[in-house]
């Protein structure tokens, strides 16, 4: 009779989780066609300004960007997501104009953040339809991104600054790990991942967390300071920042298949989790007293995690990101249509230190809520 009951309590349990889960899916399949209705939106609004794609929305009015602005790939890549996910031809021609928009970038060495704007727009754009142009932009783009290496430091500049003794300020910052990528793909390999191997050896603390900022001596490769441009302190944890260090080790393994680095990604992942709030949305910096949610952080972990749990099969990463997407799903950062300048999640921060975009959306937030929800619905 005991191992009936306990037989009867397992089966139970799996089917109260099967229907959660089945749940979950349902909200993200409502919250993708939520997203499609504002994407689209968003580019009737867009398509008249020229030049600009969407960076954020103040209350009052969208922010537009130009070009080189490091947020403006994820506006057509967004798109492209959308466009995988229904087959809608619209979005697919809105995805195709404002990816154009971004051409100039091919040429441009002037940023290490060519990853995030060409690779999330024109790689997108190539892997849904094949067509040469993307392709060649990327090419180019991965050129214009390799000039900013140096082998001597081992890593691809991140900021350009102007400093008494320049040799004393190569900047490196963690967010640099999404740019790799685009590398890995176009066949850089040793540089992709001698900057992850860099990252690993100088940016992280013994718990595991992250530095936002390492400047090094490029002229010998040794570590001069460790610091935050965007974080509460120098040694706090900055979560959006927590969240690219996750995000691009799991890539990286999958780019590569080297098992360093997963293991620096769960090593990321088992910091991570104990230190979730409730509704398992971080705040802006894990450290900070100061109360104020980042759905773009929270966002990009889900995705990460979800890829993470597909390499390791580990039920904290999967359930982790389920609480995550829940959260993300509900009233409180799902905005509605008619709201929220056609963003999809509110509540993002996007420097709070520098006194800009506090509580508003972000473009890289839906981009990588939408790339979590496909992840999620394709599991």
């Amino acid at each position: 009779m005991k191992k009936l009951l306990v037989a009867l309590f397992a089966i139970t349990t799996l089917l109260c989780g099967c229907t959660e889960r089945q749940q979950l899916k349902s909200s993200l399949r409502d919250a993708l066609k939520v997203a499609v209705a504002h994407e689209k939106a968003m580019a009737e609004y867009m398509l008249p300004i020229e030049g600009k794609l969407p960076k954020s929305y103040n209350g009052e009015k969208i922010v537009t960007a130009a070009p080189r602005d490091w947020t403006s790939g994820f506006f057509p890549g967004t798109m492209w997501l959308l466009y995988e996910h229904t087959g809608d031809e619209q979005l697919k021609e809105y995805a195709d104009i404002f990816t154009r928009r971004l051409e100039e970038l091919k040429d441009y060495t002037g940023t290490h953040d060519l990853g995030f704007m060409v690779f999330c727009s024109y790689g997108n754009a190539y892997r849904l339809t094949g067509e040469p142009y993307y392709n060649s932009v990327i090419e180019q783009a991965s050129k214009s991104l390799v000039t900013r290496f140096n082998p001597t430091v081992g890593c691809i500049r991140s900021w350009n600054t102007k400093h008494k003794t320049p040799e004393l300020d190569f900047m490196v910052i963690i967010d640099n790990m999404m740019n790799l990528e685009m590398l890995e793909w176009c066949g850089y390999h040793d540089i992709a991942r001698k900057h992850a191997d860099t990252t690993t050896k100088n940016h992280f603390r013994e718990d595991n967390s992250t530095y936002h900022v390492v400047a090094y001596n490029e002229l010998t490769g040794e570590v001069v300071e460790k610091r935050t441009r965007q974080g509460a302190a120098d040694d706090s944890a900055w979560a959006r920042g927590q969240s690219w260090g996750l995000y691009g080790y799991t890539m990286m393994y999958r780019m590569t298949g080297e098992q360093r680095y997963l293991e620096q990604a769960v090593k990321i992942a088992d910091y991570l989790i104990p230190r979730l709030p409730e509704d398992a949305i971080p705040n802006w910096d894990f450290d900070s007293d100061r109360m104020l949610k980042d759905s773009s952080a929270g966002a990009i972990m889900a995705s990460a995690l979800i890829e993470l749990y597909g390499f390791t099969k580990n039920e904290a990463y999967i359930s982790t990101a389920e609480h995550q997407l829940r959260s993300l799903c509900s009233e409180e950062y799902l905005a509605s249509l008619g709201e929220n300048g056609y963003f999809v999640l509110k509540h993002g921060v996007g420097n709070l230190p520098g006194n800009r975009e506090l509580d508003v959306p972000l473009p890289y937030g839906d981009y990588y809520f939408v790339e979590a929800a496909m992840r999620y619905l394709a599991l």
